[in-house]
Parts: structure tokens; C-alpha cells; sequence
């Protein structure tokens, strides 16, 4: 199964777009103007299309202010506590994240599909 296929689609139907338009590296909420409904749908669609568990605040990194916030009171290293909270997310996606937090939300669709390919593992 080609999950980014998948999850373009899931995308597409919800938000009606062209999943031609969807990339990897497209902002699900800046870019595709994704709002919270959106969100809680994409979620269950993934869950019922993709066969798999979902936490909503993992899968669309909810609590990364509050991560680093946290890190940042008790002195710990900011990446290292992004990389706790987010395993299924690659060094360098999340040294991008902690760069792009100022421009606003950073969820990306390739974030969605490393999401579903870490939970396709897990469930093997």
C-alpha cells in the first residue's frame, strides 16, 4: 500500500482539493487550511483506511509548544524532548520543525504518512 497515496487522498476528499496539489512537504494547516473538523476527520479516516491506531495529538504534533515550553522551564535540550515525544519523526524533520515554529503550524503531510508507517510497524 502506498501510504502517501493514501493519505493524499484522504486529504483531497475531505479538504476537496486535487491530490495532485499534495505533496510531502505541504503544510496540512497553513497550506491546505485545514481546521480542527478537518483534523478530527482526517484522523478517523486514517484509522478506518489505514488499519490503524490513532492519537490525534501525535499524529498532528498538537503539543509541540508545550514540549519545548516544558524543555525550556526544566533546562532540558529541546531536540532531545521533541524526539521523546515524536519517535516516529527523523532527526532532521524535527530540527526543521523547531526552525519553522515561528511561521506557524508545522504539521506536514509527510509527518501524516511517517505517522502511519510507524504505526503500520508497530501493529506487525
Amino acid at each position: 500500500m502506498n501510504l502517501f497515496a493514501t493519505i493524499s487522498s484522504i486529504l483531497a476528499e475531505i479538504l476537496d482539493l486535487d491530490p495532485a496539489d499534495i505533496t510531502p512537504e505541504t503544510y496540512v494547516i497553513r497550506t491546505l487550511e485545514a481546521e480542527s473538523i478537518d483534523l478530527l476527520e482526517i484522523g478517523v479516516a486514517m484509522q478506518h483506511r489505514l488499519d490503524i491506531a490513532v492519537d490525534d495529538d501525535l499524529l498532528f504534533l498538537k503539543n509541540v509548544r508545550m514540549i519545548l515550553n516544558r524543555a525550556q522551564h526544566d533546562g532540558a535540550d529541546a531536540l532531545k524532548a521533541l524526539r521523546s515525544a515524536y519517535p516516529h519523526l527523523s532527526e532532521d524533520r524535527l530540527r526543521e520543525i523547531l526552525s519553522d515554529l515561528p511561521a506557524g503550524p508545522v504539521l506536514r503531510v509527510g509527518d501524516l504518512v511517517a505517522y502511519a508507517l510507524a504505526a503500520n510497524r508497530a501493529g506487525s
